[in-house]
């Protein structure tokens, strides 16, 4: 037996593995699946099985046999739970000894009565009728049933009470039953006609349930029976308020959903396979995109490859559920797709417009789409290819090992931070990100902040401080030749110094428009362009790298600025701590009120000198 290193590179797999909910499927090295979990974080869960040391022989034997992972990508820890049992009942992996069957899960039941009623179940399926689920949990058929109880006047209780009965209970006086356990209430006919609209309703097909409705409701109302036009009227009106469905279980009996997600010149296509009402499985693929290519031709040539694929058999599902458009429209319906459904099958359907239940599967696939899509733009492969590019358009003449980038984000001169995000061939190394909260400047002066960024990263360098982070092969500064300027000043006495040599300085500005494709690359020194074509890895390099950087500084200037927002302006005057500032807050009653208060006034309060209460006095004064 190989060694799990060998068959699968789990460091490298875990490095872009997100945080979110969702299912994972073990593959073994002949492709069947071995073990199916689920997660409430993706990588938390699936990297404890690579941890030094792992106790149970039966993952130490699993991880010996993993030679690829794959993730499905859910809303919520309850969806994986259901998309594990789904796969687990499809899959049988051998290494999933405890399996989860359907008892497991609460179902709502329309029995075969004579007068149907409608229950919680979960269990063995004995009573005769119709289950529909499974739902998460019991909390979700309760308040669906309760929803049902409102809408469609059919008995809840059980057969024993029922049977009982000699007059109506207080459910008929609520309108929430007809009463069929008493005689001469409600004729069968029109008891079965609200259990067929339950059931309708159900199964999903709500549009089809309020035509109906408003049906009966114009003939009794043409038959002038207003009050039971009335009845109908208000039966429509609550079914407007749709019960929210679980995004992996539903009724939609045979559908694939397809997302799409674009950037950097990757491309990544996600499929849910909708099968008897529930996500039977799932796949990314990366097609290899031309440059220049628009997004509704990548799409249309993958749909086309992957479903008249001669070699592979495959059933055509019903319908096919697109990528909701976008302003880049991924595909025209009136053309493209009219000539795709005629190429795939006469009887196919294609829509991106859905709604409901489908809408909450495009969304979903759309979801797993951007997720394949981040992990495939972080990939060692991906970011080495694309390093080796930059080393060949700067005529380098040696590997690059090490990039930085350096960012400042401000709201109005205030708060502001500077960010140096650190990228090596592997791609983002988030250890070594550092903020710096800038001080002490004009606000508002980018140049003056960029300086203080360089020269706090720097320094500790320059003075050979043991714990200084080392020195950066290329260094991106994100702004036109004004900041690249600064980082120019700052290492222009560094080229003397063979043993601290300044790194390549290339500043970052950003075309017209902001468009990405657009932007320039700017030498020190010459200040020289660098022409890139759009499509260049080059540049998708870089602008992964200033990307990365911009969210940096915007996330720690949200923060900053957050905090400030929580705190007082007491946290600035020196020699007022915590202690003195909750008791000047709670004798003079807020902080408008220690504005206010006069030296006296702040002197009065416990632990605050006569010097100190001028020291805050005048603090506030001189704002």
């Amino acid at each position: 037996m190989k060694k799990s290193q060998e068959l699968f590179d789990a460091k490298e797999f875990l490095r872009s593995l997100t945080h979110q909910p969702g299912v994972y499927r073990m593959y073994d090295e002949s492709g069947d699946i071995i073990y199916v979990g689920k997660a409430k974080d993706l990588r938390k869960r699936v990297s404890s099985y690579f941890r030094a040391q792992v106790d149970s022989p039966k993952t130490q034997t699993l991880v010996k046999q993993i030679a690829n992972i794959e993730v499905t990508v859910t809303n919520t820890e309850a969806e994986a739970l259901i998309l594990e049992n789904n796969f687990i009942k499809k899959y049988r992996p051998r290494y999933n000894v405890l399996l989860r069957d359907d008892k497991s899960y609460p179902y709502i039941l329309v029995s075969d009565h004579q007068h149907p009623r409608l229950a919680f179940h979960r269990g063995t399926r004995r009573e005769k009728g119709r289950y529909f689920g499974p739902f998460p949990n019991g909390v979700a058929v309760r308040n669906s049933l309760r929803l049902l109880q409102k809408l469609f006047p059919v008995r809840q209780c059980d057969d024993s009470y029922y049977r009982a009965r000699s007059r109506p209970c207080l459910q008929y006086q609520l309108k929430r039953c007809l009463a069929p356990c008493v005689k001469g209430y409600c004729s069968d006919e029109e008891y079965n006609e609200q259990v067929e609209l339950a059931t309708s309703f159900l199964q999903g097909k709500n549009q089809e349930v309020i035509d109906r409705l408003v049906n009966k409701m114009e003939v009794a109302s043409g038959d002038l029976e207003f009050e039971r036009a009335a009845g109908y009227r208000d039966q429509i009106g609550a079914l407007r308020q749709i019960q929210e469905r679980n995004a992996v279980t539903g009724n939609q009996q045979e559908l694939d959903v397809i997302g799409y997600a674009r950037q950097g010149g990757i491309a990544a296509v996600h499929l849910l396979f909708i099968r008897d009402g529930a996500v039977q499985g799932s796949r990314s693929y990366f097609p290899k995109v031309p440059a220049r290519t628009e997004d509704s031709e990548v799409l249309l040539a993958f749909l086309l490859q992957f479903y008249l694929n001669d070699q592979v058999e495959r059933r055509l599902p019903k319908e096919i559920i697109l990528p909701e458009q976008n302003d880049a429209t991924v595909l025209d319906p009136e053309q493209e797709l009219a000539t795709l459904e005629q190429a795939l099958a006469q009887q196919l359907r294609m829509t991106h417009n859905v709604r409901g239940e489908r809408k909450q599967y495009q969304v979903l696939a759309q979801k797993n789409a951007l997720n394949a899509l981040e992990s495939k733009s972080h990939q060692a492969s991906t970011m080495m290819m694309r390093t080796q590019a930059l080393e060949q358009v700067l005529d380098f003449g040696r590997p690059i090992t090490r990039m930085e980038c350096f960012d400042i984000s401000h709201t109005m001169g205030q708060e502001t931070v500077a960010s140096c995000v650190v990228f090596d061939q592997q791609g983002p190394k988030k250890s070594d990100y550092r903020r710096y909260n800038i001080k002490g400047i004009t606000p508002g002066d980018d140049y003056a902040a960029m300086a203080q960024a360089l020269k706090r990263r720097f320094d500790p360098v320059k003075n050979a401080k043991v714990d200084a982070a080392p020195m950066p092969d290329i260094l991106f500064i994100d702004g036109g030749k004004g900041q690249l300027s600064q980082a120019e000043d700052y290492f222009a006495d560094w080229a003397s110094n063979a043993d601290k040599a300044a790194p390549l300085l290339i500043g970052v500005a950003k075309g017209e428009s902001r468009k990405p494709g657009l932007e320039t690359l700017i030498l020190a020194g010459s200040h020289a362009t660098i022409p890139l074509a759009a499509d260049a890895p080059a540049l998708h390099l870089v602008q992964h790298i200033r990307d990365e950087s911009h969210r940096f500084a915007i996330t720690g200037h949200r923060q900053r600025r957050a905090k400030v927002r929580r705190t007082s302006r007491l946290e600035d005057i020196p020699g007022v701590g915590a202690k003195r500032r909750q008791r000047l807050l709670q004798n003079l009653g807020g902080l408008q009120q220690v504005k206010q208060a006069s030296i006296d006034q702040l002197a009065a309060v416990p632990g605050v000198s006569r010097d100190l209460a001028e020291t805050i006095y005048h603090a506030f004064r001189d704002e």
